[in-house]
């Protein structure tokens, strides 16, 4: 077909069809958007990455490698869970409203992606535990509510800049949220 790349660069496919299933989801998207947003066509994209769902959990598991890695990161690097959710909180405020990429988060927004929510909830109920657990946190505190909560705050960050939020607005929503959490154990 004229017009239809014969060779492409992998990468560069993935990180195109990344922003096409970020911005309008994976039931919006269809092969048909994808071969003409990248110019590969059909039995080369499918030949590429397998068929649409396979090409989605490549496009996720790539996310979460590059795009979405600072909440992993946050969970893991820091010492406590207060200052990894800062973290989490201060990071999305930057990276929701990057200009080089669509808004918000590709896994919050994703209605098949609620096992990945839900495992980024467990692993931060763990740290909570963990410092519950240490008395870092009161004995009082409900790691699950916490957790939670913490997810509701984040999802209302991605959705808030899909509609236009600014940083400095993202920011304002960092520290309300923060100043609900418990205070340390004196």
């Amino acid at each position: 077909m004229a017009g239809r790349r014969r060779g492409f660069d992998r990468e560069e496919v993935l990180d195109q069809v990344t922003r096409a299933f970020w911005r309008s989801g994976y039931d919006a998207t269809s092969v048909a958007d994808l071969t003409k947003l990248t110019g590969v066509n059909p039995p080369s994209l499918y030949a590429a990455f397998g068929d649409k769902k396979a090409l989605f959990n490549e496009v996720v598991e790539r996310y979460r490698r590059t795009y979405g890695a600072f909440t992993t990161r946050a969970v893991d690097e820091e010492p406590t869970a207060r200052l990894a959710v800062e973290r989490v909180l201060r990071e999305a405020a930057v990276e929701y409203i990057a200009e080089d990429r669509p808004r918000g988060c590709l896994i919050l927004s994703a209605p098949e992606l609620g096992h990945l929510r839900k495992a980024a909830i467990a692993a931060l109920e763990d740290k909570i535990r963990h410092d519950v657990d240490t008395g870092e946190l009161p004995a009082r505190t409900d790691p699950h509510a916490l957790a939670v909560y913490v997810a509701a705050v984040v999802r209302g960050m991605s959705d808030l800049a899909r509609d236009g939020a600014t940083r400095e607005e993202l920011h304002h929503v960092a520290e309300v949220a923060m100043s609900a959490w418990p205070s340390p154990v004196p």
